[in-house]
């Protein structure tokens, strides 16, 4: 039966269109259960129904005019229970209900399983036979299996806009309108957008590019070598009309680009495969394609999202090479990129001042478009799935970065509710610009710190720019992962001296190297079974203590004269752990002061990010100088919850019980211990969060710089008591979203919530 299914599943994959892989399916399916009849039916939104989409075995006239509301039938009911259904006499059935257009009265067994993707069932797939009997657990557990491969096969007709198509074909008729319509993704930048879509279609394939064998070697690599000539220009060109919006860490991207076309990366291995005796296509083809295996095998995501600028560098150099002709896009004053993989070379086409917002269907945020959306403050969303992106171009749509939302149709209403949020926006950016100089404390003059987390040097000005006080989490491991190597001590002590000296005399925390887990570097891979409860952070740095040691003198070093660096332990599980780093750092402040430095012992403190820490928390307090919670990863130990997998991202929520009780005692066992106490992570930035935050006893909050302005509002529009009185409430209560509710219902009686949030007015409605 395994062989049978991948045989299926390869020949589904290679139809031209949802219904060639239909047909194909119940085709196939039919034959392998040795069945009368198989049958798919679709669900169509629109006009909430079922709608017979494919069959074998039942008339063929039947297709596309068998509907079944969402309850109706044995198919309706598949759906609203969203489980099999196995019968031996599907007429006998209260549910059951005869189309005398189907020919389907001399079948008895009836079993139906429901097409799922991501809790939405998108259709049933269904076999009958005459036969009174029911299916056994094989033929079940088959069918399952295949309305999983067909669900996938759905989703790509919805992101290809082949769905719309077909139900139109069979109805013979234009569907009617839905009232709205909105498609979920990821937040790959904040802000609201309203504009026209302008699709971004790729005219090149590098997938189609068959081998050839060639006797002309050296034309091959002329053609190649005008090829990256011309890429290299465009790239260049694109970075130039992007220089005015960007700052220099941010325009090294487009170096990264380049850097793709050197004689030693990319062109090497194209021209050792053109002296092999492959065409120049094929041989771009071959080594993109290799480059996209090894890249999306990568563990770190930010890596892993490397495969969409190796994939658009090929296909440019592909286009060149084929000298296909683009046709100037008309751009209208309201621009929204849409596309299955927008790239940063496509933001530089967009004249200045149209670019309203951008939509990938494909990517995250780590995407190198994301980051320069954000440097830009272009609303932008990412990896927005079944998105019909193909339909939409000339479109208005909207798009919601802040919940990652997409809505391609929608109610004059809505509209106007999006409206006014652009401008309530526009009104609160100009009054959060007056709070940069102010102290961020209560009305009743309770102080708190708002402290930045950084990486680039870009985050650097942009905190400043903020009123940031202070570095709560610099992440050492970026310089490490832009490199193939390790850096040396002096090329890591000049990028630690930039930070350091950007902040002076404001405390700069330095993590020490946090690799593992969801962070790799390609030069020291770590391959694991469950890499998130295995070797990472302190973990590593300890067995290597070369690396450590060379870390924390280079960071000791940078800080000679400016005497603001403050050193923090990542996943600390033990006292044992804190021991021997301290004892390392120790060693490397006597030897930093031994080659003639003159620096001060730095503060040293640990991150508490793992369940068996909160326990520990008065214990390792008392072995350093602070202590800082990392919200994310705490959060994720706790519940047990990868935010990352779709699957369960929805069970990660910083507001349970549990995850506050933590907090909660965390911040009672270091007032006891007396010592500094910060949190960092997404928690921290949240202007929500941060009264409970407050009344719990956090003295910093290290964020995002884009944060900082509307936590700063929050915290000087209420006391300290009012806090006080909100956590309690909190405390009390067992349910995350109650929770959420009751801050967000007191931040509104207080008449600060729709100042820091406006978006939170819109209406929910049902995702597609």
């Amino acid at each position: 039966m395994l062989k049978t299914l991948r045989g299926i599943v390869q020949e589904v994959n290679t139809a031209g269109d949802l219904k060639s892989a239909l047909d194909i399916i119940v085709h196939r399916v039919r034959e392998a259960m040795a069945t009368q009849v198989c049958s798919v039916y679709l669900w169509e939104p629109e006009s909430s129904q079922y709608v017979l989409m494919a069959t074998e075995g039942l008339k063929q006239d039947a297709i596309g005019r068998v509907r079944m509301g969402s309850a109706q039938g044995l198919v309706g009911l598949v759906g609203v229970r969203e489980e099999p259904i196995n019968l031996d006499d599907a007429p006998e059935h209260s549910n059951y209900q005869y189309f005398p257009e189907t020919g389907e009265e001399q079948f008895h067994s009836f079993l139906g399983v429901p097409i799922i993707h991501h809790r939405r069932v998108l259709g049933v797939l269904v076999v009958q036979q005459q036969d009174r009997r029911r299916f056994d657990e094989g033929e079940e557990a088959f069918l399952v299996t295949m309305s999983a491969q067909l669900a996938g096969v759905i989703i790509h007709a919805e992101a290809t806009g082949k769905i719309n198509e077909l139900n139109k074909a069979e109805k013979g008729k234009p569907s009617k309108v839905k009232k709205d319509q909105q498609f979920k993704g990821s937040a790959g930048a904040p802000g609201i957008a309203i504009g026209q879509a302008v699709v971004m279609i790729r005219t090149a394939d590098l997938d189609s590019v068959p081998s050839k064998t060639i006797n002309d070697i050296d034309a091959e690599k002329r053609v190649f070598q005008q090829a990256v000539d011309a890429v290299r220009h465009d790239i260049r060109s694109a970075g130039e009309k992007l220089a005015d919006q960007l700052r220099p860490e941010e325009q090294a991207l487009f170096d990264v680009y380049l850097s793709m076309l050197d004689d030693e990366a990319l062109g090497a291995e194209v021209n050792t495969l053109i002296d092999g005796g492959e065409w120049a296509q094929g041989a771009l083809s071959k080594v993109i394609k290799q480059y996209e295996q090894h890249f999306s095998m990568m563990d770190d995501p930010y890596l892993r999202e490397r495969v969409t600028d190796i994939r658009d560098m090929g296909i440019r150099l592909l286009e060149r090479m084929q000298s296909v002709k683009i046709d100037p896009i008309e751009y209208p004053n309201d621009v929204i990129l849409v596309g299955e993989e927008i790239t940063p070379t496509m933001l530089a086409e967009v004249p200045k001042g149209k670019l309203q917002g951008i939509v990938s269907v494909e990517g995250s945020s780590n995407s190198h478009v994301a980051i320069l959306a954000r440097a830009m403050g272009i609303p932008t969303i990412m990896g927005v799935q079944g998105l019909p992106y193909a339909k939409l171009d000339g479109k208005k749509i909207i798009i919601d970065g802040y919940r990652g939302k997409v809505f391609t149709l929608f109610p004059d209403s809505l509209l106007t509710q999006y409206q006014s949020i652009v401008e309530e926006e526009k009104e609160l950016v100009r009054e959060l610009d007056t709070l940069k100089n102010l102290p961020c404390e209560t009305k009743d003059h309770h102080r708190m710190k708002l402290w930045v987390n950084t990486g680039l040097m870009a985050d650097v000005f942009r905190s400043l720019d903020r009123g940031a006080e202070g570095v709560g989490l610099y992440r050492t491991e970026v310089p490490f992962m832009i490199k193939d190597r390790f850096p040396t001590e002096k090329e890591q002590m000049h990028t630690y001296r930039e930070q350091l000296k950007a902040f002076a005399p404001s405390p700069v925390t330095m993590r020490t190297l946090d690799i593992g887990g969801d962070k790799e570097l390609s030069y020291f891979p770590i391959k694991e079974d469950n890499p998130f409860l295995g070797w990472r952070g302190i973990r590593i740095t300890l067995d290597h203590p070369e690396i450590f040691l060379v870390q924390v003198r280079a960071m000791m070093k940078a800080s000679e004269g400016l005497n603001n660096l403050r050193i923090m332990l990542p996943m600390i599980s033990g006292t044992g752990e804190v021991e021997e780093a301290m004892r390392l750092i120790h060693r490397a402040f006597y030897e930093v002061c031994e080659e003639g430095f003159h620096v001060a012992m730095p503060e040293v403190g640990v991150m508490i990010e793992v369940p068996a820490a909160v326990y520990q928390t008065r214990e390792l307090a008392q072995m350093v100088d602070f202590i800082s919670v990392g919200s994310n990863d705490l959060t994720q130990y706790i519940l047990a919850v990868d935010r990352n997998n779709a699957r369960v991202a929805d069970l990660y929520h910083s507001y349970h019980p549990a995850v506050l009780q933590a907090l909660k005692k965390i911040a009672e066992d270091a007032l006891m211990e007396d010592v500094s106490l910060s949190i960092c992570g997404e928690l921290a930035g949240d202007p929500i969060a941060a009264p409970i935050l407050l009344a719990m006893g956090y003295e910093i909050l290290s964020m995002n710089s884009a944060s900082l302005p509307k936590v700063k509002y929050v915290v000087r529009n209420i006391t300290y008591a009012w806090a006080q009185a909100l956590l309690a409430r909190v405390m009390i209560s067992d349910s995350p979203e109650v929770i959420h509710s009751i801050i967000e219902l007191a931040l509104e009686e207080a008449g600060i919530l729709s100042f820091i949030r406006p978006q939170t007015g819109i209406m929910s409605t049902k995702a597609n």
